[in-house]
């Protein structure tokens, strides 16, 4: 027999070389090239086969077409971005920092679904004393829940096999490994290999798996990036580490939308839902403050009110700054100089600040008017109605363009008690029912006007 061959794999980006280098031409990582040995026996195989049932080609019209199978998992918030509950044969991939809550929220899961058969919950980075220790504080007490503290795959799957559980969590992938593959785990071979071998047996045996996923420092999954395509569904918990609030988004998903969030907040106990998140964003607003000001947010088919807020002040050095946190930098730029070039707003030598309370993201033009609402009331020191609600997008002209399902936006503020509501003229047009006062404009100048008099 030969000698193993081997090569260099990077492990930030999954870029491959015959020799080692010390920066990764693809990324530009440093020191990131890790030697990775292939094994002569792995080469006369495959890594993993089909997961299909058919053996020769189908037509189309010959499938039949159903309605795939889904489990509750009996926490809401991860129900809904899951499209509805978790498919059965279907691989899904959960990343986020360290102590964020992904295995307190895996854990609390595998309790819900161990109602309709057992389950099984794999840890590779703790020992089965401290995550009893987790299932004790979140109260966890499921009889038909299994814990195995093992790295190996090949034995996993093999307890797998005989145990035949609805569900299965990889706690994490980076620390499994198959040996018969000279890499160390974590390697891009190793994640490479065993995600192929754990979706096989999903898909085979129509166990809904789980897969935990580490982060690097950018915030995206470590490993190749083929895990993320090998993947049915890709959820990211993210959250400030001294914030209480977490969120649940999905970046892909086969059997759903990838719109839709869910809302936590961390306590002693563990994650809690947070079924209004409206109400927990707007607990701790300032009333009677300026440069703050309420937009609607529509995640998929939640729509969510936040706070925006702003502080402009002359700034102390040379250059003034723009700072934005939940808002596009860029996009507070343009609304900046929409501002100064259109209505006379002198912004310039001043720093402009911009922040979503509650470490919510805005990425739909939708709070544009909020934006510039927020920014005239902090360089003006003039508070805006509290029981208002800013909707709008600004174009470059200064025009005040519609925007997407008015109707659920105006339902949710209704419920929170507002009053009136600033928004585009074409959106209350198509208005049907007034839950709450319109006042329709088409320019911002006539919006400021309304706003400020």
């Amino acid at each position: 027999m030969g000698k193993a061959r081997s090569h260099f794999a990077c492990q930030s980006c999954g870029y491959q070389s015959a020799k080692w280098l010390g920066k990764c031409p693809d990324c530009g990582g440093w020191n990131t090239l890790v030697e990775e040995v292939e094994s002569r026996a792995d080469d006369r195989r495959p890594a993993w086969g089909a997961s299909g049932t058919s053996t020769r080609p189908v037509l189309l019209k010959d499938i039949r077409a159903e309605s795939e199978a889904r489990r509750r998992t009996g926490i809401m918030e991860l129900d809904r971005v899951l499209g509805g509950g978790v498919v059965a044969g279907s691989l899904v991939l959960l990343g986020g920092d360290p102590g964020i809550g992904k295995s307190t929220l895996l854990l609390s899961a595998l309790e819900r679904l161990a109602q309709e058969g057992p389950v099984l919950y794999v840890t590779g980075e703790e020992s089965l004393r401290q995550t009893k220790m987790r299932a004790e504080r979140l109260s966890v007490r499921s009889d038909r829940l299994h814990l195995f503290a093992e790295t190996d795959a090949e034995k996993i799957l093999r307890a797998a096999e005989e145990l035949g559980p609805v569900a299965l969590v990889l706690d994490s992938i980076q620390t499994m490994f198959l040996p018969e593959l000279g890499s160390a785990p974590g390697s891009i071979s190793q994640v490479r290999e065993v995600a192929g071998r754990v979706m096989a047996f999903a898909k085979r045996t129509g166990t809904a798996t789980f897969l935990v996923g580490h982060v690097t420092k950018d915030g995206s999954i470590a490993g190749p990036r083929v895990l993320e395509h090998m993947v049915d569904t890709v959820l990211y918990f993210e959250g400030e580490r001294g914030h209480p609030f977490r969120i649940l988004r999905a970046h892909k998903n086969r059997f759903g939308s990838t719109n839709e969030i869910g809302v936590f907040e961390m306590k002693t106990a563990g994650l809690t839902e947070v079924p209004d998140p409206s109400a927990l964003f707007l607990a701790e607003r300032p009333a009677g403050k300026s440069g703050s000001v309420v937009t609607s947010t529509l995640n998929g088919t939640r729509p969510i009110l936040v706070e925006v807020q702003a502080l402009v002040a002359p700034t102390g050095y040379g250059t003034a700054r723009r700072t934005a946190m939940g808002v596009d930098t860029n996009r507070v730029a343009l609304l900046a100089a929409v501002l100064e070039k259109k209505e006379g707003v002198q912004l310039v030598g001043c720093d402009i600040f911009v922040n979503v309370a509650g470490g919510m993201t805005l990425t739909e033009p939708a709070s544009d008017l909020a934006v510039c609402a927020a920014l005239v009331s902090s360089l003006q020191n003039r508070p805006l109605d509290p029981q208002t609600l800013i909707l709008g997008e600004v174009g470059l002209a200064g025009e005040v363009r519609a925007v997407g399902q008015a109707e659920t936006r105006l339902a949710e503020a209704a419920k929170m008690g507002f009053r009136r509501v600033i928004l585009p003229a074409g959106s209350a047009r198509r208005l049907e029912e007034r839950r709450l006062e319109p006042i329709p404009v088409e320019t911002l100048s006539e919006a400021l006007n309304a706003m400020f008099g």
